[in-house]
């Protein structure tokens, strides 16, 4: 998966890297939607579980760069939304949840309010 982070993105392409954000937030929101349909305790459910586990360790680890230069209340907030996925995603991918809505909600949400 490709990491970036934003110190080392010239101002002209945030908007680039903010669509790519979406776009892979998109990609996680189709493969949790594949995986309601096949079921939580599918091949599909554990691939989407370890994309979206895989997409927010490298989204937190942006936001917690001191470099970064998102607002500290917005960023305390994308952290604590993004550590309740990579928690809900893990437990989904072990069979300890089947709670794919509530990972796609969230997933809509954040890439709907990417700007």
């Amino acid at each position: 998966m490709y990491q970036f982070s934003y110190a080392d993105i010239p101002a002209d392409t945030i908007a680039d890297a903010r669509d790519r954000e979406r776009q892979l937030l998109s990609r996680s929101i189709e493969l949790l939607q594949d995986a309601r349909e096949a079921g939580p305790r599918s091949r599909q459910a554990v691939e989407a579980a370890l994309f979206v586990h895989r997409i927010w360790t490298s989204f937190v680890g942006d936001l917690q760069a001191p470099e970064n230069s998102t607002p500290q209340d917005l960023r305390d907030h994308l952290i604590a939304v993004g550590s309740w996925l990579m928690a809900e995603s893990e437990a989904l991918r072990l069979g300890r949840s089947a709670d794919i809505d509530g990972l796609i909600d969230a997933s809509r949400t954040i890439r709907d309010g990417l700007n």
